[in-house]
């Protein structure tokens, strides 16, 4: 394959120019045909509710919300009131809307002091179409100060939307610091513009490639709009952590004498071998995402799949072919001196020397950054990874402040039967009902309280829940509460609304967690296997790459959920964290650190290979590999860091806990405990493969490393 890169690489720049103007045309139009999704787990009995629930109550759950301040009980706040309901439900996307006034004065619909009320609505349509309708009409329309009442916008798709609009903005500030950033980084690193240009035309490469393969693909499955924002931060990354090592094997072959197509092929077969592995583990990563039944979360995969081949395609066709072209203008102009005592060198003899104190010094400075993931506490989201500068934020945190109970957030009963008075009565004994709005009536704590309200007839029963009951950890326990309850006779029962769905969410979320793991961890081992032809070298990968996702784990406890420099970054801890984005960071902070394993231990084999010493393998091929690694994840770190600028708290996670968990893998786990538990293994680290038969070869300085490095 090598010979036929430098034979025709002006060909292959040429066609790869082509191709990329045809894929940057057909990408143009990718995020008009990506979508938002909902937290549903499909399938599930909250979502199965949905469906009755609007065909044959002509009614959903209250994801939208309009609070009105005003003195609520005056005549003509009243009229005010009921004429903006009348108003909302006229608007095509609305199919049902009931308020503090047409529920005769619902008191879980009102504050205390008699200042504020709800007005609450059904919007129809998926999440894209309504959250859009939100947005761009209702929002603007609603949000009215008439003289009489103020009225404020808020709900649970009012929220999404603007989340979803608030990230758009932040990637895009991140993007457009991304680029220069890397510029920057390489032109230092390489001490070449052209390379650092060639290294950031690879992820692009990759990031164009996979957007338009993301428009394929959606049309023919859902594909959401979060895929195409981390696309760019992946196939960014991906290119240069790819570039950098096809790049440095090639300065070294250069630097050893090595005319142009020779150094190709031997850059081909070396890095790009290691390229490819290290592909196979970053994808193989991301595609344990495709486990879970979601959409947001498989398109993800999606992405990351897309974007870990094109990275790979690039760097093994488009790079060599501009490399040869190149020659040996690839080379830095004054090359460093010539050492065979690098800083890696005496690091990996210092910890070799002393490898039982190495790894306890290690494993307890890992230890102490990950300890605080032993309180972590999964929980459900709300308003609040929104900035509290943002209007629907301020619409919650008035209701907060001023209402004791969510009935926004009511649970909705369906059964098969007439309502039944006792069974209503029972459901409103459950510790954190507020109340229970059904066909026999109003209850609360047991009693019948008032006559049925209007819009709940026949089999569907309302559970307004108090505040306090959905606070932190409590949705799952109410919901489980209210399900617990004895169906009517002869009758069967479906509990829905939206604490449910987000329960039923994060049970089907954390239940696939162990098969997604087990997969994740199998597949990840095999590769390394077929690389190493070694069981211990996987199985230490494996754990220290656990460990390192242990340490990310540990910082998403302390700054996230526990606050810690929330006024730094500008957001507002609530105790818990959602689920998902965590699971989502585990599996690409997992595929990169296996990413940067594969970069070392492919060096390190490459020298056992040729000397058949251990130790002398793991000091060369840690001298030879580690600089990289360590720029690779400084750059892949910045680049990820730079999310934590945004005003979304999901984004500045992924930010922060992958910038974290980049930064530690790449120097306490591969600088410290690689190399030190690989002097402790000794040749158990090859098992069960033959020792190899070296050809005498002399100690190998330090220079190519230097020249790699630059």
């Amino acid at each position: 394959m090598s010979p036929v890169l430098f034979r025709h690489r002006r060909l292959i720049l040429l066609a790869a120019a082509v191709l990329t103007l045809g894929l940057a045309a057909v990408a143009a139009g990718a995020m008009s045909v990506l979508v938002l999704s909902r937290w549903e787990a499909p399938g599930s009995e909250s979502v199965r509710v949905q469906e009755p629930l609007a065909r044959e109550h002509g009614t959903g759950n209250a994801n939208l919300v309009l609070l009105v301040t005003g003195a609520i009980d005056d005549p003509a706040v009243a009229a005010a009131a009921t004429t903006v309901a009348t108003e909302l439900r006229a608007e095509d996307a609305v199919l049902d809307v009931w308020s503090y006034w047409s529920r005769g004065g619902d008191p879980t619909m009102r504050s205390a002091d008699g200042r504020h009320a709800l007005i609450l609505a059904h919007v129809t349509g998926d999440a894209t179409s309504a959250r859009q309708h939100i947005r761009e009409r209702i929002l603007p329309a609603y949000t009215r100060d008439t003289g009489v009442i103020t009225v404020a916008v808020g709900g649970a798709e009012a929220v999404a939307g603007q989340v979803s609009q608030q990230a758009t903005r932040d990637f895009l500030r991140a993007e457009l610091l991304i680029v220069p950033v890397m510029i920057a980084l390489l032109v230092v690193l390489y001490r070449r513009v052209r390379l650092a240009l060639l290294t950031l035309g690879v992820g692009l490469l990759a990031v164009i490639g996979t957007l338009a393969g993301l428009r394929v693909l959606a049309g023919y499955t859902e594909v959401a709009t979060f895929a195409a924002n981390i696309t760019l931060v992946m196939g960014i990354g991906l290119g240069i952590d790819y570039s950098l090592f096809v790049i440095a094997r090639f300065r070294e072959e250069l630097t050893a004498g090595a005319p142009v197509p020779a150094a190709i092929t031997t850059t081909v077969r070396t890095a790009g071998r290691t390229v490819v592995f290290s592909g196979l583990t970053v994808a193989t990563s991301l595609s344990a995402l495709l486990l879970f039944p979601f959409a947001f979360l498989r398109s993800f995969a999606y992405a990351g799949i897309l974007v870990v081949a094109l990275a790979v395609l690039g760097a093994l066709t488009v790079l060599p072919a501009a490399l040869a072209v190149l020659g040996p203008r690839a080379l830095r102009r004054s090359p460093p001196p010539v050492r065979d005592d690098g800083f890696w060198t005496r690091t990996g003899i210092l910890v070799m020397r002393r490898p039982v104190l190495f790894t306890v010094l290690g494993l307890l400075i890992a230890g102490v950054l990950a300890a605080p993931a032993l309180g972590l506490r999964l929980g459900l989201p709300d308003d609040r990874v929104l900035p509290p500068a943002a209007s629907t934020r301020q619409t919650y945190d008035v209701m907060r402040e001023v209402l004791p109970t969510e009935p926004q957030d009511a649970l909705h009963l369906l059964t098969t039967a007439a309502g039944s008075a006792d069974y209503a009565a029972a459901v409103s004994r459950v510790p954190g009902i507020a109340q229970v709005n059904s066909p026999a009536g109003v209850f609360a704590a047991g009693t019948r309280t008032g006559p049925a309200p209007a819009g709940i007839t026949g089999t569907r029963l309302e559970a307004v829940p108090t505040r306090e009951a959905l606070s932190g950890t409590g949705t799952p326990s109410l919901v489980a509460a209210v399900r617990a309850v004895p169906a009517p006779s002869g009758a069967a029962v479906q509990v829905g609304g939206y604490p449910a769905e987000l329960t039923d969410f994060r049970t089907m979320l954390t239940d696939r967690i162990p098969l997604v793991a087990a997969v994740l961890l199998a597949v990840s081992f095999g590769v390394l296997f077929a690389m190493s032809r070694s069981l211990l070298l996987p199985l230490k990968a494996t754990v220290l790459n656990l460990l390192s996702l242990a340490v990310m784990f540990g910082v998403l406890v302390t700054v996230f959920q526990e606050g810690f420099l929330a006024g730094v970054l500008g957001f507002t801890p609530i105790g818990t964290l959602d689920p998902a984005f965590p699971i989502l960071m585990f599996c690409v902070a997992y595929g990169l650190s296996m990413d940067y394993e594969v970069f070392l231990l492919s060096r390190i084999k490459e020298r056992y290979d040729a000397t058949g010493d251990n130790d002398r393998a793991v000091l060369e091929g840690l001298q030879r590999s580690a600089p990289l690694v360590t720029a690779a994840a400084t750059i892949l770190a910045v680049s990820f860091a730079l999310y934590a600028t945004g005003d979304v708290m999901y984004l500045q996670m992924v930010g922060v806990g992958t910038a974290v968990a980049i930064l530690v893998d790449a120097t306490v786990i591969r600088a410290i405990l690689v190399p030190a538990l690989m002097r402790l293994a000794g040749r158990a680290n090859w098992w069960p493969a033959a020792a190899p038969t070296p050809a005498p070869v002399p100690a190998t300085p330090a220079a190519p490393l230097a020249t790699a490095g630059s």
